[in-house]
């Protein structure tokens, strides 16, 4: 054997080596990368969300927080805005939502049938509407306008016709409604 052979031969080794360590790195990686993910994700199934509400779906109307005269904005002593709404096949309670600009906005919200949800076009407000239980979601609008609010959660064939729409008016302009009392909401406007 001459020494280009033995040369090839210790370069031919030396390379198998390193290709055998970077495979095994890469093989480690992979597998540690996947523990991580099962961890997490079997964490976060199994630990229960901080605050959880739940009610009965068959009652909403008939009392609590989601009777029908409680539905709509109501202006808080703090000075933030309640909003309460149902989502039921095929349409949100109430239709049109009335809320101030510039102001912290709690939305409550459940279902009183079906999986539903709300989406309001061009925000980051997203939630789902799940029977028996209460969805908040805190929002705060900058500008004054309309914006649409459908079903993002496919709840049966009339679906595509579930839509509601979010009224931002001025701050004042909302203040001065709510002095006579009661919800607000912009059904009929």
């Amino acid at each position: 054997m001459s020494t280009q052979d033995t040369h090839e031969s210790a370069s031919a080794e030396v390379a198998a080596r390193v290709e055998r360590r970077w495979a095994t790195i890469a093989v480690i990686i992979i597998v540690m990368m996947a523990l991580l993910a099962a961890f997490a994700g079997i964490h976060r199934a199994t630990m229960p969300q901080p605050r959880v509400e739940i009610i009965d779906p068959s009652r909403l109307h008939l009392s609590g927080e989601f009777v029908e005269s409680n539905l709509g904005s109501v202006l808080e002593a703090n000075g933030n805005v309640t909003v309460r709404a149902i989502g039921q096949q095929y349409s949100f309670t109430p239709a049109c939502i009335v809320v101030p600009a510039d102001t912290p906005i709690t939305l409550r919200a459940t279902s009183a049938d079906v999986v539903h949800g709300i989406l309001i076009q061009g925000t980051n407000v997203n939630t789902m509407l799940v029977p028996g239980y209460i969805s908040e979601q805190l929002m705060r609008f900058t500008k004054t306008g309309d914006y649409l609010m459908p079903c993002q959660e496919f709840c049966s064939f009339g679906h595509e016709g579930m839509w509601g729409k979010v009224k931002v008016i001025d701050k004042t302009e909302f203040a001065n409604r709510a002095k006579g009392g009661g919800r607000l909401s912009c059904v009929g406007q």
